[in-house]
Parts: structure tokens; sequence; C-alpha cells
């Protein structure tokens, strides 16, 4: 009976990927098919979960086929984000778009990625003050006990770094290694090895005209085949929303997010003024805000459903270029940087509030000055490095935390509502790098505003 049930999943599935095709036959907007998966995932994953309940072997079985189209379809974004990254700063510097403000460039992204985690970690604080948030209020259950020991065999290896140590990470000892992703800071280093590559190019191309410019051909060519995958993946999407939502319905824990409503709440205050904040940055630098939101919420909301910054990469690098007229080169540096350097969400605002519900536990006054004001310095600051995909946020909190020399076993008591607040803070961050982008081509007046206010989408490409 059970293996029926889950057969009878599957082809409702089905069913509601052939909708999605046919809107997309119809030449439905590549925007509405994003939010109707988005919609229907959620409808169908709570009725499962209503119908069977979230733990019962029919959910685990459907959710486990649901996966093949979900998280397939992250794979497949992990899979371009390395060769987009090398590929497409290449590029830029092959174009010379790069050649005369690389450095100014990469300081303004860094400057207001780091900014911005700052400003991020002063409404955390201000969110968990207001709702008199405090970790003595959590209780730990079978889940949490297992992750309190992950927390702390993740702690022991934070410790073990110095703080010259944890920059040297940053850098690409072994490229290829790097390529693989196995490192929390891996896209940093590809970034960096393909600026080293870029400027070797420069230095060649004045010496040796004949061999850059075969070597510009070559990678024109690979630049080329990489944005066409990227384009031939970007098509999934909707069907990737469908699949990763119906398994957040179906499976999320409903009581214990109940239970810790509060915090929830508080969070997603925190993140929704974040992002307010955005759009003022947005505004005062002359950029509607209304089109930043209408041309970006594609990008959002994958992330949100995704929890990964770095499978939204393609997505997030594509929107820059094609629907805000950030040049090439910017757009990468913006969305590389992005993923493992000032995430608003999950290196900014979750510490924060995290070290403030501690704070009277280890006898701190979280309403001290000093506190707050030392608290900020350390977010921002321990915000170098943290990992663009799913449990970024708890790496972020443990070197806070310990930074500070507060408890550290909170971070274990969240597990239950771990990924629906991870939702929204992925969202932030990617929305951070955008505005990274969007602002550092405004200031080096590289932005084509044209592109940015016209109304026509580019992504017209994704729905054929």
């Amino acid at each position: 009976m059970s293996t029926f049930l889950v057969i009878v999943n599957i082809v409702i599935m089905l069913l509601l990927i052939s909708v999605l095709f046919y809107m997309q036959r119809k030449h439905v907007s590549f925007s509405k098919r994003v939010f109707t998966a988005l919609g229907i995932g959620i409808v169908f994953g709570l009725i499962l979960q209503f119908i069977y309940g979230p733990t019962s072997n029919v959910i685990v079985h459907s959710v486990d086929w649901f996966n093949i189209a979900g998280y397939g379809y992250v794979k497949l974004l992990q899979m371009i984000v390395m060769p987009l990254v090398f590929i497409s700063i290449l590029v830029a510097f092959i174009k010379t778009k790069l050649s005369k403000n690389a450095g100014k460039v990469g300081g303004l992204v860094i400057g207001t990625l780091i900014v911005t985690t700052a400003i991020a970690a002063a409404i955390g604080i201000a969110s968990a003050l207001s709702f008199h948030l405090q970790g003595i209020e959590l209780h730990k259950g079978d889940a949490e006990t297992l992750q309190l020991q992950t927390v702390n065999q993740k702690l022991d290896s934070i410790q073990n770094m110095t703080a010259p140590q944890k920059i040297l990470e940053l850098l690409p000892g072994n490229p290829f290694l790097d390529f693989t992703g196995a490192r929390p800071t891996s896209t940093i280093a590809v970034v960096i090895f393909s600026v080293i590559i870029g400027i070797a190019f420069l230095g060649v191309k004045r010496k040796s005209p004949e061999q850059a410019e075969l070597f510009a051909k070559i990678v024109d060519s690979l630049y080329a085949i990489v944005m066409r995958v990227v384009t031939l993946v970007l098509r999934l999407t909707p069907y990737g929303i469908l699949a990763l939502m119906t398994k957040i319905g179906a499976t999320s824990d409903l009581n214990a997010i109940w239970k810790l409503g509060k915090f929830v709440v508080a969070s997603y205050i925190a993140l929704i003024v974040m992002f307010i904040i955005h759009l003022l940055i947005l505004s005062l630098s002359g950029l509607s805000p209304l089109t930043y939101v209408k041309k970006a919420l594609p990008v959002l909301t994958f992330a949100f459903t995704s929890r990964t910054s770095a499978g939204t990469l393609p997505l997030n690098v594509s929107t820059q270029t094609k629907e805000f007229g950030v040049p090439e080169g910017i757009a990468n540096f913006a969305g590389s940087f992005g993923l493992s350097i000032g995430q608003n969400g999950c290196a900014g605002i979750y510490p924060a509030m995290l070290a403030v519900m501690v704070a009277p536990s280890a006898g701190i006054d979280p309403l001290s000055p000093s506190f707050i004001l030392t608290l900020i310095v350390v977010v921002a600051l321990s915000s170098l490095g943290v990992a663009g995909v799913g449990g970024g946020a708890t790496f972020a909190a443990l070197i806070v935390l310990s930074t500070m020399n507060l408890p550290v076993a909170i971070v274990g008591l969240l597990v239950s509502i771990e990924p629906l607040i991870d939702m929204g803070r992925t969202a932030l961050n990617v929305s951070g790098s955008m505005t990274a982008g969007l602002l550092t081509s405004k200031v080096t007046k590289e932005l084509d505003t044209t592109v940015y206010s016209s109304q026509a989408s580019s992504q017209q490409q994704l729905e054929a």
C-alpha cells in the first residue's frame, strides 16, 4: 500500500511539472512560472504532510524521488559555479573591462559587502532586543542533542585556527582542488586564481600579442559554451523550485516552528528591514528600488527555496548583467565575493541575534554600548570566508560566539527551525551581493542605466 501511495504522489508531481511545461510552451513569463511553482509546491507539500505526516514512510520515499528534480537542479547549478566564476572574470580581463580599475572594483565590492554586514548585525541586535529573545527559553530534544555534537566538532576546528591562518585559507594553494569546491573558501580562491591569470594575460599581451590573441580566442570560445550551459540549466528553475518547495512543505516540523515562532518572526522582521535598507541604498544612488524588486524576484525566489548562495550564482550574475546592466566583470566580482564575504543574512543578522540571546547567561548586559559595538565589529570581520551553501550561518555563528567568549550551544538548539530561517537568510545574502554589484558599477560609472530602467525582461531567452 505504501508503495502505491508513493507512486500516486510521483504521478501528481509529474502532472504538476507538465503544467509548468505547458506554461513554458505558451510563453508564460519566466517570473510567473517561478512563482506558480513556488505556490503549487508549498500547497502540495502541506497537503502531503496533512495526509501522511512529515516523518511517514510515504513522505520519506516520495520526497526521495522528488529530490531528483529538486536537488538534481541544485547539483546542476553547483556544477557550473566554478567554471562560470573562472571563465567570466577571465573574459572581463581579456576584454580589458577590469584592466584599469580591478583594484577599485574589488575594493568597492568587498567594502560594500562588509559595511552592509555591519548594518545587518546592528539590525539583528535591535530585533533580538526588541523581542526580548533569550537563549534559556530554548529546549533540547534528540535532534538538538545530535546537532550539538556536530557544533562542538566544528567549533574545535575553528578554534584551532589563528586569524592569519584564516586569511591564508582564502588563497588558492591548489586551484585544481578548489575547482572541486572542496573547501568553504574555494570560490574566493578560484576568484583570486582567475584574477592572477587575468593579470598575467595583460602582461603577455604587451610582450607577445600573438600568443595573447590565441589565448583570448580560446577563452572566448569556452565562455560561449559555459554561458550556453548556464542558459540550459536556468530553464529548469521552475521545476527545481516546485520540487524543493514541495519537500519543505511536506517535511517541515510545523510544531517546532510554532514553539519557536517568536525567534522566527524576529528573524524575518530583521531580514525584511535589511532588505529595505538594500532598497534605500539603491534609491540613494539614483536607482529605482521598484525596478530592482521586479527584476530580482526570480533570483531571490530561487535563493529562498534552494538555500544556497553558490547555487544561485549563475542566475545572480545573469540577472545583474542582462537585467540590471552591470558589466560582466563587476557582476562576477560581486556575485563571487558575495558567496564567502559579507553575507548579510547568514554572517550578519543571525550571529548577532544569537550573541544577544546568550549574552545574559555569560553575565554580559546585551544593552551595553561596548558589547554592541564590539559585536558589530566582530560580526563584520568574521564574515570573511563564510561558505555560500546551506549551513554557512552555523560557521559564522560559531566564529562570532567563540570570539566573544559566549556559549555556542544555542547554535544546536535551533536545528528544528534552521531550514525555515535559512531560506530568508540566503535570499538576503544574494540581494546583498547584487546590491554590491549595482552600487559598484554606479560609482565607477559603468552601469548601463538604459538596461536597468527597461521594462522588457531579457529573461525571455529562458522562456523558449
